[in-house]
């Protein structure tokens, strides 16, 4: 049990109390300049919304930000001026029920709409007239950050929350962490992106826009002479981002911050729920564990919902590929190159991989009351003014030590051997059963794509473990696993480069689909304007 004595809270976590106190919620727009939207149009927006999303595998957190993206790309390819596209924006925003109808307002669409002039003004400066590999890396950078933008302007409350408890990791972690060859400025520019990406858990755009914003300042904040006189240093400048995100420095960073962040999660969550008393509570060591305790507990409790989520909307995104897989490639393609259609190949093809996924998860176990503990004693020294904890450094070599190069080497090719073991049991087992080369192929694409959902949903359990313990025969399942965890992540990827299906969802049907929503919307404000007038 926890001792008597008080915790004297350092000053970072003072400074935390205070920001977050400041933070007001974006105020209601007033019912003269409010947005209203039909919500006949928004049901059957919000559900062609839900369809749209589950084609991209994508971070709930980050739904929003790439749904802006979207709407903005369709709307600016039909309206390059960008005239009056704000509240175009903000209309689809609502239908989609991303935003409460009527609260956004006139005020929100001047302030989109300046952020969207700003693009339009960069876009013509920087990237007309160069070739079209580097018109194409300077126009979605510029989204990027357009788009991070408007989200942030959208939803202050929540960016301003969010940049509080990233600034607070960043404080109490900062002096944990040495690099070789680097300055302080250096590694502090390093280690933000790297708390961005682990806690942020961000995707680039938003490590873009963050990182551009720490060094500079937003779109909007610039005037058009300086707009003017930045157009010709942002190539560079956005050179200069990349290089820094995809910098080893980050990912080493991101690792570290990664195992230090249980301790963080549990304490933000007690900020947002009991803020009006938490001195109280961070100073009396027995309040502290009795929220601990029970944040955990809920968290833990939570973690189940969580990965149902995950896991449905993963199945909800495999499935609907191996549809087209299934309709498109495996079964005619089998027909015209052998001649016949194996349907137990099919069949296996379509119910192994999320009975495989099923499994995975099956093994999945939340953590206990020992790793709460952990939690609670880490919290204590992360909120206590004493900082004795700092004297713990680690620190990170310019480049990575090798040691005993041949046998590195040795392991090397031994590790590269695996792919070759794994593969040849499946080709071994799937010959037995009759499959083709084309059934082959399909069935190791949706294993390895299934085994890398599972992996990435198996990370929300690790959330909040503070020490990991490994089982007896985790490095014999490491051993046939990582090999098609490594294909699932390549798969992933370049599936996720794909076009074709962004092609469909977003030319094909939803620019007709708003076209239509656009016009009964209309329809429905003309019918209840004549209404008004007969009353």
């Amino acid at each position: 049990m926890p001792d008597n004595q008080p915790i004297k809270l350092s000053q970072y976590t003072d400074a935390l109390i205070k920001a977050l106190r400041s933070i007001k919620n974006r105020p209601r727009p007033d019912d003269f300049s409010q947005l209203m939207v039909s919500q006949t149009v928004s049901f059957f927006a919000l559900v062609y919304e839900r369809i749209r999303n589950a084609v991209e595998f994508r971070e709930d957190h980050l739904i929003l930000r790439a749904a802006i993206e979207r709407i903005l790309k369709r709307r600016l390819s039909l309206n390059p001026a960008g005239r009056g596209e704000a509240e175009n924006l903000l209309r689809e925003l609502l239908w989609a029920r991303y935003f409460d109808n009527g609260s956004l307002g006139g005020e929100d669409i001047m302030k989109i709409q300046s952020i969207v002039n700003r693009y339009l003004l960069l876009r013509k400066q920087i990237v007309v007239g160069r070739n079209s590999d580097i018109q194409q890396y300077l126009n979605q950078f510029l989204l990027d950050i357009a788009t991070c933008e408007i989200e942030e302007t959208l939803k202050p409350a929540s960016a301003a929350k969010h940049a509080s408890y990233t600034f607070f990791i960043y404080q109490v972690l900062r002096r944990k962490i040495k690099i070789e060859g680097l300055t302080e400025e250096q590694k502090d520019a390093f280690f933000l992106v790297a708390i961005e990406r682990a806690y942020g858990k961000s995707d680039k755009p938003y490590q873009r826009y963050h990182l551009f914003t720490t060094l500079y300042k937003p779109l909007s904040h610039y005037t058009e002479v300086e707009v003017a006189e930045l157009g010709a240093r942002l190539p560079a400048i956005f050179s200069k981002v990349d290089e820094m995100i995809a910098s080893l420095y980050v990912d080493n960073l991101a690792k570290f911050t990664r195992k230090q962040l249980p301790p963080f999660l549990v304490l933000f969550d007690i900020f947002d729920r009991k803020l009006n008393d938490i001195e109280n509570i961070l100073s009396d060591k027995q309040k502290l564990w009795n929220e601990v305790d029970l944040t955990c507990r809920e968290k833990y409790q939570a973690l189940g919902g969580r990965i149902r989520n995950l896991a449905i909307k993963s199945f909800v995104y495999i499935l609907a590929t191996k549809m087209i897989f299934a309709l498109i490639l495996e079964y005619p393609l089998s027909l015209y190159v052998y001649g016949e259609v194996n349907m137990v190949s099919i069949a296996i093809n379509s119910f192994f991989p999320p009975v495989l996924m099923l499994i995975i998860l099956a093994f999945f176990r939340v953590p206990g009351e020992d790793n709460t503990r952990k939690i609670y004693q880490r919290i204590v020294e992360i909120i206590d003014a004493n900082r004795s904890f700092e004297t713990q450094v680690a620190f990170m070599p310019k480049k990575a030590q090798v040691r005993r190069p041949t046998l590195v080497f040795g392991f090397t090719i031994f590790y590269s051997l695996t792919f070759i073991i794994t593969l040849s049991l499946i080709y071994e087992v799937l010959s037995f059963l009759q499959f083709n080369l084309i059934s082959m192929l399909i069935f190791v694409f949706f294993v390895s794509v299934v085994t890398f959902f599972s992996y990435r949903i198996r990370q929300i359990v690790k959330e909040l473990q503070l020490k990991e313990k490994e089982g007896i025969l985790t490095p014999l399942i490491d051993f046939f696993f990582m090999p098609i965890l490594s294909l699932g992540k390549f798969f992933s990827e370049e599936v996720a480069r794909l076009s074709f299906f962004v092609f469909i969802f977003d030319f094909l049907i939803e620019a007709p689909f708003k076209l239509i929503f656009e016009i009964v919307e209309e329809w429905i404000s003309f019918v209840r304007k004549r209404k008004e007038e007969i009353i």
